[in-house]
């Protein structure tokens, strides 16, 4: 199996920002792009760590995103650069109880509300950056994370502690200023979410679904799902509605915590082995170290925030039990559930020869009047207007980026639709990518409209 690999998706899928772009948005990203694929040149304007909106075109509509990754699970590590004190005083953090209470876990539970707290400056600096450029009053704004806690049996794992993340929105005329909502909401509607709010059509195939503006739809579940993590291969998926929550172990013989060094090298999950090789973790604070884990879990989340006393076994809550089965299992038959294809089976459908398929170059077609489009431009020369340029790529599902510019510090843009080029002398710079696929050398033609 060659590794690393980028996952290919079927060919009708697009980054939603495309979507965005196509409609005329300016659209950034400053500049995390953890996406199991290489992001296409096609889905930003700008991905970098000065991607910004002041960048864009005077009065253009604009999509930007900010990650400050201060907040990450690293930020909490002992590392000889970091100060030993923290702002946060160690003795005022409140740990969960299935973690220990050590002076070392509080240590760095402090460092990570210290790190909460750059972060939200960090925000505070984009929301006067929208106030200084006169554009507070019509952007709304979204404030998220990408996961739960970057704690042990937090992040990786589909207890709430992992998968419950904030989710903050301001600006949007349905919103009242200080207001919170029970709604339940996945990550994978803010993409649906901001095409609705942006009045652009979102494809028939995206499963999230908008929770603001005309279109909004409520959810009754939300899924997760865990499955290789690094070294370590699992599969367990969740479903949850506003009570409950219904965990399916599909390798109950496996342990909780499976071989992540990564994860190891986290201070508190070096206290948790440490306290475990000793025999010092009792009660809670042992529940990850339980083996075998239980083939189902079920926990009554508005009751049991910590998720400790499962309910699988209690005939009280047996009828609840076979909703939420059925639930998450519709949920894999709709949507099509691939954790039970072997990895490197999976990875050969889209490797076919082992190596990682390359986008077909793109081809230009000149459109005039003495030539309606039949035949394909290797060399440019001369054309009589009016003129158009047709952008074409073989590769089923790939999108076109182009430039007329020269250098290596160039925009390209998204192909949407044929060229109208003006009298004078054009180059145009063109190549192709689908997501999952290397992209396509880069093509160049020279043209002169008379």
């Amino acid at each position: 199996m060659p590794t690393p690999y980028s996952a290919v998706p079927p060919p009708y899928v697009k980054t939603f920002t495309e979507y965005l772009r196509g409609a005329g948005y300016y659209c950034t990203n400053n500049s995390k792009t953890d996406y199991q694929f290489t992001p296409p040149i096609t889905a930003w304007d700008e991905c970098n760590n000065t991607a910004h909106w002041r960048n864009r075109e005077a009065g253009q509509s604009f999509f930007s995103v900010f990650n400050p990754t201060v907040t990450h699970e690293s930020g909490m590590w002992e590392r000889e650069d970091r100060p030993l004190t923290t702002t946060t005083n160690p003795d005022d953090v409140q740990l969960p109880p299935y973690l220990p209470d050590t002076p070392k876990a509080r240590q760095a539970l402090a460092r990570q509300y210290d790190n909460l707290a750059t972060a939200d400056a960090r925000v505070g600096e984009l929301l006067d950056q929208l106030e200084e450029d006169g554009l507070a009053e019509n952007t709304i704004v979204f404030l998220w994370s990408d996961h739960g806690e970057g704690l042990p049996r937090g992040k990786r794992w589909p207890y709430d502690a992992g998968i419950r993340i904030p989710l903050i929105v301001r600006g949007h005329d349905s919103l009242t200023a200080g207001s919170a909502s029970e709604q339940l909401v996945s990550l994978i509607d803010l993409g649906p979410t901001v095409l609705s709010l942006c009045g652009v059509q979102a494809p028939e195939h995206l499963q999230g679904q908008p929770f603001l503006g005309p279109e909004k739809m409520e959810r009754d579940y939300i899924f997760a799902t865990r499955d290789r993590y690094d070294e370590s291969y699992d599969m367990v998926r969740a479903v949850r509605d506003k009570r409950y929550k219904y965990i399916r172990n599909y390798y109950p013989e496996k342990p909780y915590l499976l071989w992540i060094p990564y994860r190891n090298r986290h201070p508190i999950m070096q206290e948790m082995w440490r306290l475990y090789a000793a025999g010092e973790l009792e009660g809670d604070q042992a529940v990850m170290f339980r083996c075998p884990r239980p083939a189902e879990e079920l926990y009554d989340v508005e009751n049991d925030r910590y998720e400790l006393n499962n309910l699988a076994g209690d005939v009280g809550h047996h009828d609840v039990l076979e909703r939420m089965r059925g639930a998450l299992t519709q949920w894999q038959s709709d949507f099509g559930d691939m954790g039970d294809i072997p990895e490197d089976q999976m990875v050969a459908t889209w490797y076919p020869d082992g190596t990682q398929p390359q986008t077909a170059a793109p081809i230009f077609i000149p459109i005039n009047a003495e030539h309606p489009g039949m035949e394909v431009a290797h060399e440019g020369g001369k054309w009589t207007a009016p003129l158009v340029l047709q952008l074409h790529c073989s590769t089923q599902g790939a999108s076109i980026a182009y430039t007329t510019e020269q250098g290596d510090d160039t925009r390209w843009q998204l192909y949407t639709d044929p060229l109208r080029l003006s009298k004078g002398e054009t180059t145009v710079r063109a190549k192709a990518i689908r997501i999952g696929y290397r992209e396509s050398e880069e093509k160049t033609i020279h043209l002169e409209v008379l």
